[in-house]
C-alpha cells in the first residue's frame, strides 16, 4: 500500500498509540474528581497542557483543549464576535477557508454579520494590500488559514499579523491545522490571537485538538456544561488523546526541520516524474518557498477527479480530491474557483501528501501508475478527452 493522503489524515506514531492506550489503562478518572484518580488526571492534562504550550512558547493557560480543528475553528471564530459584538460587526475571510471557517462565516452572515470574503491570486494566495483596504471601524475578527488544505499555498500571516497591529480592536484567527509541525508556527512572533490545531494531522490521535486563545482574551463558550478549559469548552477532558496529542505533537516539532528539507526534495521527484503527462496542471506559486513542502496539488482538465483516484487505488496508491470534509461531493472545487479556474479545471483536482517515511522508490512508484492510469483513462475516456490531450 502506498498511502498518500497525508494532509487529511496521519497513521499515529507508535508512541503515541501506547501512550494512549497505557493512559486508558492507568489513569482513567476524570480530572473534575477531587479523589486521588482524578488528580492524577488532571496532573497529566496539566503536564500535556504545559507542553504543547513550551512548543508554541506561550504561556500554558493560553491552550484550550477541542475535539479537533473544526471545534476549534467554531470556537475561536463564533466565541469571539459573541464576546466583543460591542467593538463591530464587520467579519473577514478569504474565499479558499476550509469548511469549517468558511461555512461559519456564511452562518455568521446569515444572522447579520457583515462579511467580506478576500479574493485570491491565481496561486491561490491573499493579498494584505487587499485586506488592508477592507479593515475598518467596524472590523473585530479577521481569519485566515496558514497553508491552503487543498493546495498547499502558503498564506502570508506573518505580514497579515503586522497589518493588524494597527488595528487593535480586530482579532487575528489563523487556522494553522496543515501547519503545525511542517512550518514555524510561533503565535505571538506572528501577531496571531487565536489558532486552530488537531492532532490527528501530525500523528496524533483523531478526535483532539487544541486552541491557542492569546492572554487577556475572552470567549463565548459554545458548548456549555461543567465548566471545564477555563469556562470556554465544558465536558470531561479526553485524557489519553489530550496526552497522545501532547507526545505527537513534540515528536512532530522534533522532526520538522528534516520534514521541511525532506519533503521539499520529495515534492521535487514528484512534480519532475508527471509533469509531462499532456494537459496536467500543477497548481499554486512557482516558488516553491510559497508552498507547503508535504502537499502537491495537481489539475486534469477532461477527467473526473474521483474516477482518477478509484483507478490508482486498483494500484494500492490513495490520494485524494480535496478536504477530507468535502472530497464526497460532486462538485467543482470553491478553492480553485477562487483562484480563477473554469468548472472543466475545477472539477479535476488532485491532492497528493506525504510525510517523511516516504521514499524517493515511492516517488517513482506513484508517478509510474499515475502515468499509467492517466494514460489508460485518456484511451477510454472518448474523442473529446482524446482531442483535450493531443
Amino acid at each position: 500500500m502506498l498511502y498518500l493522503d497525508y494532509a487529511a489524515t496521519t497513521p499515529p506514531y507508535d508512541e503515541v498509540v501506547d501512550t494512549v492506550a497505557e493512559v486508558m489503562k492507568r489513569h482513567f478518572g476524570n480530572p473534575s474528581s477531587l479523589h486521588r484518580l482524578g488528580a492524577e488526571a488532571e496532573t497529566l492534562v496539566d503536564k500535556a497542557r504545559q507542553a504543547i504550550a513550551h512548543l508554541l512558547h506561550v504561556d500554558k493557560n493560553e491552550i484550550v483543549f477541542t475535539s479537533g480543528g473544526t471545534e476549534s475553528n467554531n470556537l475561536a471564530i463564533r466565541g469571539a464576535v459573541g464576546r466583543y459584538k460591542q467593538r463591530g460587526s464587520h467579519i473577514i475571510t478569504t474565499e479558499i477557508e476550509h469548511p469549517s471557517v468558511y461555512e461559519t462565516f456564511r452562518q455568521l452572515e446569515s444572522e447579520g454579520y457583515r462579511v467580506t470574503y478576500l479574493p485570491v491570486d491565481a496561486s491561490g494566495q491573499v493579498k494584505v494590500d487587499e485586506l488592508e483596504k477592507k479593515l475598518d471601524d467596524d472590523t473585530v475578527l479577521v481569519s485566515v488559514m496558514y497553508v491552503n488544505n487543498e493546495m498547499g499555498r502558503i498564506q502570508p500571516i506573518a505580514q497579515i499579523g503586522q497589518l493588524l497591529r494597527r488595528f487593535p480592536k480586530a482579532l487575528f484567527h489563523v487556522d494553522a491545522v496543515q501547519a503545525f509541525g511542517k512550518l514555524p508556527v510561533q503565535p505571538r512572533e506572528l501577531g496571531i490571537d487565536l489558532m486552530s490545531c488537531s492532532a490527528h494531522k501530525f500523528k496524533g490521535p483523531k478526535g483532539i485538538g487544541f486552541l491557542y486563545c492569546r492572554s487577556g482574551l475572552e470567549l463565548e463558550p459554545i458548548v456549555h456544561g461543567g465548566g471545564q478549559e477555563k469556562g470556554m469548552r465544558s465536558g470531561t477532558e479526553n485524557v489519553p488523546a489530550i496526552v497522545g496529542m501532547a507526545k505527537a505533537a513534540r515528536l512532530a516539532m522534533e522532526q520538522q526541520p528534516s520534514f521541511y528539507k525532506q519533503l521539499y526534495e520529495w515534492r521535487r521527484m514528484l512534480i519532475n516524474g508527471i509533469r509531462d503527462i499532456p494537459g496536467l496542471v500543477i497548481t499554486g506559486s512557482e516558488q516553491e518557498e510559497d508552498m507547503a513542502p508535504h502537499i502537491v496539488h495537481i489539475m486534469l482538465p477532461g477527467m473526473r477527479s474521483e474516477v482518477v483516484v478509484h483507478a490508482l487505488e486498483q494500484h494500492d496508491i490513495y490520494i485524494s480530491t480535496r478536504s477530507a470534509c468535502s472530497s464526497g461531493e460532486q462538485s467543482p472545487s470553491r478553492v480553485l474557483l477562487a483562484m480563477g479556474y473554469d468548472l472543466e479545471h475545477a472539477s479535476s483536482g488532485l491532492r497528493i501528501s506525504y510525510a517523511l517515511e516516504h521514499t524517493p522508490q515511492d516517488a517513482e512508484t506513484f508517478c509510474r501508475a499515475f502515468k499509467q492510469v492517466t494514460r489508460e483513462l485518456n484511451l477510454t475516456a472518448g474523442p473529446r478527452v482524446k482531442r483535450r490531450y493531443r
